[in-house]
């Protein structure tokens, strides 16, 4: 154990520069946070590039102890620094994209249309294969691997790295859209279709979707052809409240879908707007803090095994940048929980 780890009080001052505080590094952690400040393929509101320093910062402001179990970060938490080139390249590549958007939500022609959409599939399959690589080399370490974004596209490279590590898995994704559009705005990486680029995977036995309320007819016929997708929607969970079930019912009902190892990919606008209004596609309706937190422990409780996870679409905007990040930190620190 190292000095810093002797003299370190978690009820004391949290010191900002690493994750929570924490005084761990990478050798003496178990579970290490990839943060992936990316967020080119956007369509709405950009911002989620700067999601991980955000929760960085903010993270420091969490008491550490949980009710009933350990605190979380006895495991060891490390977060890797924040890769600045990563964000200038996403920078640079959301500056030509956006007018590209902008014509196509005005009904117009774009003249460079091609080279645009050429320029950022080769700048997403190129963060694709680097996250990749980095984090197969955790993972031959022995460590859980959190994801940070960035937008949810980033997640693919991990999943492919699972898929070289796992012969089955499924998801449990928390979102409020279904992100299985093929291409969406031309896109082969859209964070709007990073669901239906991960369907591709041979290892992936389920995908098991929560929250949702925002979908498209191209995602339903993709969920009625592929016998993997199972749909919750949000409405039909809430109404199913209102009658009378209870949240643990349809939670265990959530969770007996899964295989018996789970990969949590976790979009925050998946909670209610109030809870991050900052997000890129904010939309009504949405599971509560402790409804996600519970969901989550429910399939840990089932002795399922949460193999690795991914926290995305944090966008840290204008007057509500802490609350975003505040509440992003707190999620981030709950899936840290149930690995």
């Amino acid at each position: 154990m190292s000095v810093q780890q002797n003299n370190y009080d978690p009820s004391a001052v949290g010191v900002k520069g690493s994750i929570f505080g924490l005084p761990f590094g990478e050798e003496d952690s178990k579970i290490v946070i990839v943060p992936v400040p990316w967020d080119a393929t956007v369509s709405y509101a950009a911002g989620t590039a700067d999601g991980p320093q955000a929760i960085l910062d903010a993270s420091t402001q969490l008491d550490l102890e949980v009710v009933g179990k350990d605190a979380p970060w006895k495991q060891g938490i490390w977060m890797e620094p924040i890769d600045r080139d990563t964000r200038a390249k996403s920078q640079k590549l959301r500056l030509s994209v956006e007018p590209y958007i902008e014509a196509l939500e005005a009904g117009e022609e774009y003249p460079n249309a091609k080279e645009v959409i050429s320029a950022i599939d080769e700048g997403t399959t190129a963060i694709k294969s680097q996250l990749k690589r980095k984090i197969l080399g955790y993972l031959n370490k022995g460590k859980v691997v959190g994801l940070l974004g960035g937008d949810h596209s980033t997640s693919l490279g991990y999943l492919e790295a699972l898929s070289e590590k796992h012969e089955d898995f499924g998801i449990l994704q928390i979102d409020a859209h279904m992100d299985l559009r093929r291409a969406y705005e031309g896109f082969e990486h859209s964070h709007a279709s990073i669901m239906y680029n991960v369907l591709k995977l041979s290892s992936i036995s389920k995908l098991v979707q929560v929250g949702i309320r925002d979908f498209c007819e191209e995602e339903v016929s993709v969920t009625k052809s592929d016998s993997r997708v199972a749909v919750y929607f949000d409405q039909e969970l809430k109404w199913q409240q209102f009658e009378g079930t209870t949240w643990q019912f349809l939670c265990n009902e959530i969770v007996a879908q899964l295989p018996d190892k789970v990969y949590v990919s976790f979009d925050i606008d998946g909670l209610q707007p109030s809870l991050c209004p900052g997000t890129g596609t904010p939309v009504p309706g949405g599971l509560s803090f402790e409804e996600s937190v519970y969901l989550i422990n429910q399939v840990k409780s089932s002795g399922r095994e949460i193999i690795g996870f991914d926290l995305c679409e944090i966008a840290p905007q204008a007057k509500d940048k802490e609350w975003n990040a505040n509440v992003g930190a707190r999620v981030l620190y709950a899936l840290c929980g149930v690995v």
